[in-house]
């Protein structure tokens, strides 16, 4: 969470983080668009809300179950609702602390796009889980 609230400063906005990723995609293809670059920055920057959230919404849940000793710990759907409400409310934070940043603002769509993010973590923590007991 302390991550995600250092990112969500100025130092990870996208007039900053633009100033490598544009020249990086012009060095990879000289004769990429202005317009491409932008496309690959929201998808990058997007991507990373997914990526950022289904982590944390996976270490709370793993935070949140009791596991005894010499016992798999089983799945149970009410801990991950609640790892999963955890993080949701964590990213309504997130955007409401981003208003305050001159060079941020709050938007509902990163909000669904991390509760996205959390959900494919607990899918993804699930599936494993479900392949580790055939094995």
């Amino acid at each position: 969470m302390s991550l995600i609230f250092f990112a969500s400063t100025d130092v990870l906005s996208g007039d900053r983080t633009s100033r490598f990723t544009g020249p990086f995609l012009r060095w990879l293809k000289p004769d990429i668009s202005e317009h491409r670059i932008r496309q690959v920055q929201l998808i990058v920057r997007k991507g990373g809300h997914l990526t950022e959230y289904a982590i944390l919404c996976a270490l709370l849940w793993r935070a949140l179950r009791e596991p005894e000793p010499d016992v798999p710990s089983r799945w149970k759907w009410s801990r991950a609702t609640v790892a999963w409400s955890l993080a949701a409310i964590y990213a309504i934070t997130d955007e409401y602390h981003q208003s305050f940043v001159s060079s941020r603002y709050a938007s509902g769509w990163d909000v669904m796009i991390d509760a996205l993010g959390a959900a494919i973590g607990l899918v993804l923590l699930w599936a494993w889980g479900r392949r580790r007991q055939k094995c």
